[in-house]
């Protein structure tokens, strides 16, 4: 196996180990809202309050990534995770469990623009999305098996016991990724020359121009900022769905909690399907037509708008059934975008900057998690139903398709090749 492939795998494992772990609450709020004696708004706090660290570190990690290297960033963000998870056993009420979800969502920031920031350094241009994809993929998988392992275990041995085993699956994970990884294909001990060329041969380094070009300038751009609209509208959906939707299948539907884990496995498998499509798709578009962005957009925007049309249509629908299959539906196409966003990011900004402005996209993108979970919460206290929240998700991807449509375009002097042409370098 190639050394990138290597590296790329222990990622794909990094997010599945990422999304149980963030999962966990999900799946065992019913059993932490009866014992730590939790309102519905309560736990909707509680589930904002994650966000609160992990959005201000998305951009600290991204920037972390650009100034010190992938690598190093992903081992303190791994280790700091995994401790605050199993910390997660240790709480007594709302103020602790506040606390330790803060400190958990700053460790679980600096993952997807590290991730981003990594693929750009091992990959070259031609498979960058398709890597961003797959390296990403393994989040919903993660969610997927959360459901099963989380609630038994939790059932069985109680919810603390299932906190502490997630978070030693991340201590694992570090000692394989020491031993694999390295901050760039050319510090690696042991590739070979010729893969070190495969992934150079399309690099297109940044004039002294761009590089010059102060990180504002990027931060302003109306691509940046309508990427993250868009990327905000994702979370939306994605995070009502990770916090609340395992609630709503309990509350609204009247599920156990053996029979909730069960269901929502099936929209996390679909999910994982998207994601990993998600880049294939867009370079296959790519490739066929030679403009990157465009392909990007097109991937996006159709499937953003589906996603948001399903989930908007889930909650009014009458039968467990269909709710369950709108989710699907809606998580499937969600997914399909998932890796378009980074792309956009690597298409139009220089390398020296993909961190930074990826972790700044990221961390607006993820202030849906911050209002989101809190917002629901208080709907669902407030009308004693979930239907608002479903068609209030909705409508906030298509807000995140419109911004796209009308400002996602080359930035200028952003020092890198058109999309058609960096297409023609990389089939040289």
């Amino acid at each position: 196996m190639k050394k990138r492939h290597q590296v790329l795998l222990l990622l794909f494992v990094a997010g599945i180990i990422n999304y149980l772990d963030r999962s966990a609450l999900s799946v065992a709020a019913p059993l932490l809202q009866k014992d730590l004696g939790l309102s519905s708004a309560d736990l909707g706090f509680v589930f904002s309050s994650f966000f609160v660290g992990y959005a201000v570190f998305n951009f600290v990690g991204g920037w972390a990534a650009d100034r010190f290297g992938g690598k190093r960033v992903y081992v303190a963000s791994m280790a700091g995770w995994s401790l605050f998870c199993a910390l997660t056993a240790a709480a007594t009420g709302l103020a602790s469990l506040l606390v330790i979800r803060v400190l958990f969502g700053m460790g679980e920031g600096p993952l997807s623009a590290t991730n981003n920031k990594i693929v750009f350094t091992w990959f070259p241009k031609r498979e960058a999305a398709s890597a961003v994809g797959i390296a990403n993929c393994g989040t919903p998988l993660g969610g997927a098996i959360a459901g099963p392992i989380v609630g038994f275990a939790a059932l069985a041995y109680g919810w603390q016991a299932a906190f502490v085993a997630a978070g030693l699956l991340g201590l694992l994970w570090l000692v394989a990724w020491q031993l694999v990884s390295s901050e760039t294909p050319a510090t690696h001990p042991t590739i070979s020359d010729g893969e070190r060329h495969a992934i150079a041969v399309d690099r297109v380094e940044p004039s002294a121009a761009s590089d010059a070009v102060p990180l504002g300038y990027y931060l302003r751009q109306p691509t940046v900022l309508a990427t993250a609209m868009a990327f905000f509208g994702y979370n939306y959906i994605l995070f009502f769905f990770l916090t609340w939707f395992p609630s709503y299948l309990t509350q609204a539907r009247h599920l156990s909690i053996k029979d909730m884990s069960l269901a929502s496995v099936l929209p996390w498998v679909l999910g994982f399907v998207g994601l990993a499509l998600s880049g294939i798709l867009s370079d296959a578009i790519f490739r066929r037509t030679g403009r990157a962005l465009q392909a990007r957009k097109l991937v996006l925007c159709v499937c953003l708008g589906i996603a948001g049309v399903s989930v908007a249509l889930a909650g009014l629908v009458e039968t467990t059934g269909s709710a369950l299959a709108l989710m699907s539906c809606a998580v499937f196409f969600l997914y399909l975008t998932g890796g378009t966003y980074w792309a956009i990011i690597q298409d139009t900004v220089p390398g020296a900057r993909i961190g930074s402005v990826g972790g700044f996209v990221h961390a607006l993108a993820n202030c849906a998690g911050i209002i989101g979970p809190t917002v629901t919460g208080l709907l669902v206290q407030g009308t004693g139903a979930f239907t608002s929240a479903f068609v209030l998700a909705g409508g906030v991807a298509a807000v995140g398709v419109a911004a796209v449509v009308v400002c996602v375009h080359p930035i200028a002097g952003s020092g890198g090749l058109e999309p058609a042409a960096s297409y023609r370098r990389a089939t040289v």
